[in-house]
């Protein structure tokens, strides 16, 4: 809810030309988002002259070898939620409803006066694509109107950060309906009232990818697969892993416009590769890669606020082990199995379960594992080798909403599919992560050892040259369709192709 402050302080009456002021009883839906952080860049016109100047329709983008996202995907990404909002709610004759969202502000590195790079939060920027901090906006749900509400900074500033912008400007340069400074028309001080937080029904919209969104997406996991390709050509023992994961920062960036990641990157080598979550600020990515490591990168890049999450795993020295050929196809079966399963209408929890089957399957005929495949699937021997769920949803969040909404099928408690994060039927439109994965984890290969229900599945005499491997991931984003998966991911896959690529 928002009431207009003039800086003369007029009754509330006088000021409310633009926003009439309702209490929360009034207001159906009022909905304000936490502060978190996406992307901070330039806005163009599409034929690259000044925002004042050009009458083209504005965009985001990094220069013109870069995607250009247009103002209109967010305009769109308005009118859905509006709409749903509209179709899910009741909202009475009289009523005012409007969406209020608090974009993210700079955050300072604790005590001093260095900022950390900002990223918008998502959920403004799914709405607005504003990249400056410190903004507000809303949609009157009745008329789709938008409001943007930006902070007014003291001209002083001009001399640190440049000519500032001007209300017109903000308004060319994201084609909302009205620009305001926080100032004149700021969130609700004096009613007392707490507003809701971002929940409603309308958050399905994120799920269900719109054809602009689309090419963002596509656009960003052909930055970061070529940013892959690019450390698979540099990668060689004696490395650092760090070094992987500054490659394809500077390939990402220098090459595709994307100054963030959309995750801590996981550049895991040798038994690092069995972390799952690696390359935290415990373990940066600091150890030498050896000859014969196995290396596990999970990295992707994030533009215009869209995120890719890419895993490629290859040997350091461009060679597969016998051992490392087992395991590799293991997981490559299983990634190409829901891939060729995958469409509107199947079960993710199915696609994950068929996942772990093949895997299983592959380490049997390999010699690991020993027994009826689907009695270990009954056992839980699926989860000691892939503790994590098959994929998850990817858009603006890395882990993107819509996970488990209600009226959506609920979490499993069985093993394994406990680990997914969403359990829903696929619609086309959706994009999700692929990530099958085989890892020789020590305290979960330990507990499989001890335990008799699992034990006698495994061949100890083959696992225990495997006790020092680390793991391997294949992850992939794709997009669902009605008959099957469009696949954005572009990196060498099979054995034959990583080699070849890894010897040119």
């Amino acid at each position: 809810m928002l009431s207009c402050k003039r800086r003369s302080d007029p009754t509330r009456e006088q000021c409310c030309h633009y926003v009439k002021r309702c209490e929360l009883n009034h207001i159906s839906s009022v909905y304000v988002s936490s502060i978190f952080t996406a992307e901070l860049a330039y806005f163009l016109a599409i034929d690259e002259t000044h925002a004042h100047t050009s009458t083209k329709m504005a965009v985001f983008q990094m220069g013109s070898h870069t995607h250009a996202i247009p103002m209109t995907l967010y305009r769109d990404n308005r009118a859905k939620v509006v709409n749903e909002l509209l179709r899910a709610h009741n909202f009475g004759a009289d009523s005012k409803p409007v969406i209020l969202l608090q974009g993210g502000d700079n955050i300072s590195h604790y005590d001093t006066d260095v900022d950390y790079v900002f990223r918008q939060e998502s959920y403004f920027t799914y709405l607005f694509g504003v990249t400056e901090p410190g903004c507000y906006g809303s949609v009157e749900i009745n008329t789709g109107r938008s409001t943007l509400y930006v902070p007014r900074l003291p001209e002083e500033y001009a001399v640190w950060m440049g000519p500032l912008l001007g209300l017109e400007d903000f308004q060319r340069k994201y084609e909302v309906d009205a620009v305001y400074y926080v100032d004149e028309s700021g969130p609700n001080t004096d009613s007392g009232s707490v507003a809701k937080p971002a929940y409603f029904k309308g958050i399905d919209s994120r799920v269900i990818k719109s054809p602009a969104e689309i090419e963002v997406l596509r656009y960003v996991a052909r930055v970061s697969s070529d940013a892959h390709k690019a450390v698979m050509k540099v990668m060689k023992p004696g490395m650092h892993e760090y070094q992987a994961e500054a490659e394809f920062l500077r390939h990402s960036y220098a090459v595709g416009g994307c100054r963030h990641v959309s995750y801590t990157c996981i550049c895991g080598a040798g038994t690092n590769s069995a972390i799952l979550h690696y390359g935290h600020a415990g373990s940066p990515n600091d150890c030498a890669v050896r000859d014969g490591d196995m290396c596990l990168f999970d990295m992707g890049a994030n533009y215009g606020g869209y995120a890719a999450d890419i895993t490629c795993s290859f040997p350091a020295n461009g060679k597969f082990t016998e051992d490392q050929k087992l395991v590799y196809n293991a997981v490559l079966a299983a990634r190409d199995a829901v891939c060729g399963a995958a469409r509107e209408g199947v079960s993710w929890v199915d696609m994950h379960l068929l996942a772990n089957r093949v895997m299983l399957e592959e380490l049997r005929k390999g010699e690991l594992l020993q027994g009826d495949v689907d009695e270990m699937m009954e056992a839980g021997l699926n989860a000691i080798f892939q503790p994590h769920g098959l994929g998850h949803f990817l858009g603006l969040d890395v882990h993107d909403v819509g996970g488990y909404l209600p009226g959506c099928p609920e979490r499993s408690t069985r093993a394994g599919v406990n680990r997914l994060r969403t359990a829903r039927t696929l619609k086309a439109g959706m994009y999700l992560t692929i990530e099958p994965g085989c890892y020789f984890i020590e305290p979960l290969l330990n507990k499989a050892y001890t335990d008799p229900n699992l034990s006698k599945f495994l061949v100890k005499e083959n696992l225990d040259r495997f006790r020092n491997f680390g793991g391997v991931r294949i992850e992939d984003d794709v997009l669902i369709t009605k008959t099957g998966i469009d696949n954005f991911t572009l990196v060498p896959r099979t054995i034959e192709e990583i080699e070849a690529w890894m010897a040119k």
